[in-house]
């Protein structure tokens, strides 16, 4: 298995649609994909399932998967280059240096599909959800520009829902159990690989689709631990 993965990170170098830490892209997303079309990216997308069917539904937008880990980037993007989905891309880095890849304006939408919960509570921070993140999707996002969070963690689900309001963002769409939902959008029965192991066992798939629409002090940080450590039992 150890020499499989160093042959995929290998190969993925002469990937045309694979850039490792990639310099001065800032602004540059359009000429790599030689269009004006709308930017969305997936962050921490495995091996890019959301990526790769979001591409597949919409030819006239671009897609970025985001993940460090080059041996799922690799299944994502020979899958991309097979079926020739031209608007589908991965960067590989960590999502806490995203801004160095793209500047003011330049991203359309965010989708966080089942990620890691960070459960413990000495980890709060590397939720994907946490102000911390949301400050950096702030400085590339458009000023209308959208997140979605897609996961089978309760906790995960609630927390967030607590960032919302807290920080007073603009919450468009809540499913506590999307499945069940009436008429949901198409995009939302993509299915990862993480979803069908169903870590959590929650049989549950809650959907957030929000806006941050107005500064994110640091000074409510402080609120947010203290929230976290008072319902630490169920997150």
């Amino acid at each position: 298995m150890a020499q499989k993965k160093l042959i995929r990170f290998e190969e993925i170098k002469s990937f045309p649609n694979v850039l490792e830490h990639p310099l001065n892209m800032q602004g540059q997303w359009n000429v790599f994909f030689k269009n004006q079309h709308p930017i969305i990216l997936e962050l921490a997308c495995g091996k890019g399932e959301y990526a790769l069917c979001l591409g597949r539904m919409h030819p006239q937008k671009n897609f970025i998967g985001i993940d460090l880990k080059g041996n799922r980037i690799w299944r994502g993007a020979k899958t991309a280059l097979t079926e020739g989905l031209n608007n589908v891309a991965f960067l590989r880095t960590e999502i806490d240096q995203i801004t160095d890849y793209f500047s003011k304006d330049e991203v359309a939408e965010i989708w966080i599909t089942f990620p890691d919960p960070q459960l413990r509570l000495s980890k709060a921070k590397k939720r994907l959800t946490h102000p911390k993140f949301l400050r950096l999707y702030q400085q590339i996002l458009k000023s209308n520009g959208l997140i979605h969070l897609k996961t089978d963690s309760p906790d995960l689900y609630q927390f967030t829902k607590t960032v919302i309001k807290l920080f007073e963002l603009e919450l468009l769409i809540d499913y506590d159990d999307a499945y069940n939902e009436e008429n949901i959008a198409d995009e939302l029965y993509i299915k990862t690989y993480y979803e069908s192991l169903d870590i959590a066992q929650s049989k549950k798939v809650h959907y957030l689709q929000f806006k941050i629409n107005k500064p994110i002090p640091k000074e409510k940080d402080e609120i947010l631990k203290q929230i976290i450590r008072e319902t630490s039992s169920s997150l």
